[in-house]
């Protein structure tokens, strides 16, 4: 089947499911900013109790995870299936917590969360973030715009992180001459000022992969590149970065 027809079919039978109340597309496919080989994310917005066991007997081959099974908090769980011949993500997404986080975004407040393949972890505004930027396809969502004390806690936040990642890597990593663990606080700090720069902006952020070309942070590339395992490259480095950064 073609592409619209693809969504369509998928949205279809998503929307179908007990519980689910909304169906979105996101990512790169709603964004436009996709190639041919992207995947295909899809998000299902639940009130209540929902199921797992419904999305497996759609008879998709791939992984259903349970709720909570990506590593609890707000980016609570979903499947990697293979639709189609398409790769497919589809993520679980509690309305009830999405709602949370759209008031606390209000007031300026959000947690800090690790998640599987994201450097700096995400923040708990992200499931806001992804009601602003995603194509909804089926059911009615809020359409939240970037709270102004979002963008204020959220920069100083991000600051403070990327400031405390580089000052551990200096008083740390540098003496002992480890080029590696420099190198993943760097690209860390990296994404955690990126996330600080948009946020300043009041641009939302729904994952890592263009963040730092977004922030005009590439210039991490060239520092990260010239690590060598001496105090003197590495501490060098780590200056490098805080300029690149602006780390007061």
């Amino acid at each position: 089947m073609d592409d619209p027809t693809f969504v369509e079919h998928v949205a279809d039978r998503l929307a179908a499911l007990s519980a689910v109340r909304a169906v979105t597309l996101g990512g790169s496919r709603a964004q436009g900013t996709h190639t041919p080989d992207s995947d295909w994310d899809f998000a299902l917005y639940y009130r209540g109790a929902f199921n797992p066991d419904d999305l497996r007997a759609l008879g998709w081959d791939g992984e259903v995870s349970e709720i909570g099974g990506w590593g609890g908090g707000v980016f609570n769980g979903g499947a990697w299936l293979n639709i189609d011949g398409r790769k497919v993500d589809v993520h679980y997404r509690d309305l009830d917590v999405v709602e949370h986080e759209i008031a606390e975004a209000e007031q300026g407040r959000f947690r800090w969360e690790p998640l599987m393949f994201h450097l700096a972890g995400i923040p708990s505004y992200l499931v806001v973030a992804e009601l602003a930027i995603n194509q909804i396809l089926r059911g009615a969502l809020p359409r939240p715009t970037y709270p102004e004390p979002l963008r204020t806690a959220a920069t100083e936040a991000w600051r403070g992180r990327a400031a405390m990642t580089l000052q551990y890597a200096k008083g740390t990593y540098v003496p002992r001459g480890q080029a590696a663990e420099v190198a993943g606080a760097l690209a860390t700090a990296a994404m955690q000022t990126a996330h600080a720069i948009l946020a300043g902006r009041g641009e939302w952020v729904t994952n890592e992969k263009r963040l730092l070309c977004r922030a005009g942070l590439r210039g991490i590339d060239a520092i990260v590149a010239e690590l060598a395992p001496d105090e003197k490259t590495l501490a060098l480095a780590v200056s490098n970065a805080e300029i690149l950064f602006k780390v007061d």
